[in-house]
């Protein structure tokens, strides 16, 4: 029986999960769980963050050096631009300004698993549409469930945990079908990662000034390595940026990280080349999963997915066995990172037996 909670606590509160993190890695085991950067931060952003002193002052509220450098990047102003601790903090702030008690949120599902605790802490309703074939966002279902209490929707690109993206065509489709006043947040937390030309890009190919309700969120923490110091940011219209200001924890995002994001910037076209030699290894790796057999969407972040269904725990326990942590989602699938290429062989030579234990009629098996 649950222990009772000693104060008053609002009950759909009482009754949510605590987020929960990857599993962390033990010694000789390859941790795959939590879709991070395997490269360690290049020198000169570690030197930015040796220079970085002065921990007993508070850092700038606004991470206005970090909002200049982006605003001038992407070709808009800096009140367009808002910094947090990770792109989920703005996505937490957003659901706080946006919805409310009586006020519905749309995303698909599954996709990223913080989505559901957001909007429900924002004390409004979850409205999960499913995945569509390929496990890929079904925009016109999406849009079909718009309400007049919709107040936003979430759409992710590459979509966490699955893979695949949405198009920029089907996305300005989409837009189209949704009233104008709806926020839509478009989620590209690993679009650094995207090959496909012809997926959505919010920031480079999106005509801003027809669609105001969009924001987009991007993260320091994937392709630039910065996982551990929480910096991502949103662009957007100034007026819903501030309302996301408003409901932020003051002083989040530390002088460290904005240094290192901004060290980061520096060096793009190095650590980009990282990134391809990522993005090539995930394609490696997803050909050889489907040449053993297994049925793989079309990935474009950093990791792939394993569709398991009713065996996901057991098979997340036989990686683990193999010493690869991967990252499970109960009666759904497993989410495997793209991490040391030396992790490669591990995954592929623990993934043969685990698809040979599946029952012949599994939808995994292709």
């Amino acid at each position: 029986m649950t222990e009772d909670v000693p104060v008053r606590i609002r009950p759909e509160i009482a009754a949510l999960p605590p987020y929960r993190q990857g599993k962390q890695a033990g010694e000789n085991a390859f941790k795959l769980s939590s879709n991070e950067n395997p490269y360690e931060p290049l020198p000169t952003v570690v030197e930015s963050l040796r220079r970085t002193v002065g921990v007993n002052r508070y850092p700038d509220a606004s991470a206005s050096r970090l909002r200049h450098r982006l605003a001038e990047r992407f070709g808009v102003q800096p009140d367009e631009v808002h910094i947090g601790a990770g792109s989920v903090s703005i996505l937490s702030q957003l659901m706080l300004a946006a919805a409310g008690p009586g006020d519905e949120v749309v995303y698909a599902w599954r996709s990223f698993e913080a989505y559901p605790g957001l909007v429900l802490i924002a004390g409004a309703t979850p409205v999960e549409v499913p995945l569509g074939r390929g496990a890929r966002h079904d925009l016109d279902a999406m849009a079909a469930a718009v309400t007049d209490r919709t107040r936003a929707i979430i759409v992710c690109s590459p979509n966490n945990p699955t893979g695949p993206i949405v198009t920029q065509t089907e996305f300005e489709a989409f837009l189209d079908k949704v009233p104008r006043d709806l926020l839509v947040i478009l989620d590209e937390a690993s679009a650094e990662f995207v090959t496909d030309p012809d997926a959505v890009d919010g920031l480079t190919k999106l005509g801003r000034e027809n669609h105001p309700n969009v924001v987009v969120l991007r993260t320091f923490s994937k392709a630039f390595g910065l996982a551990g110091l929480r910096v991502g940011y949103a662009i957007g219209h100034r007026r819903i940026l501030d309302a996301a200001r408003s409901t932020a924890v003051p002083l989040s995002v530390t002088a460290q990280s904005e240094e290192a994001a901004i060290a980061s910037l520096d060096a793009e076209a190095e650590l980009f080349d990282r990134v391809r030699v990522i993005a090539q290894r995930r394609d490696r790796l997803a050909e050889a999963l489907r040449a053993q057999g297994w049925i793989v969407p079309d990935a474009q972040g950093n990791f792939l997915w394993l569709a398991t269904g009713e065996q996901t725990m057991d098979a997340a326990a036989r990686f683990e066995q193999g010493g690869l942590i991967v990252r499970p989602f109960a009666g759904d699938g497993i989410r495997i990172s793209v991490g040391e290429e030396e992790s490669t062989e591990s995954v592929l030579r623990i993934a043969q037996p685990v698809l040979d234990e599946l029952p012949a009629d599994h939808p995994v098996r292709s």
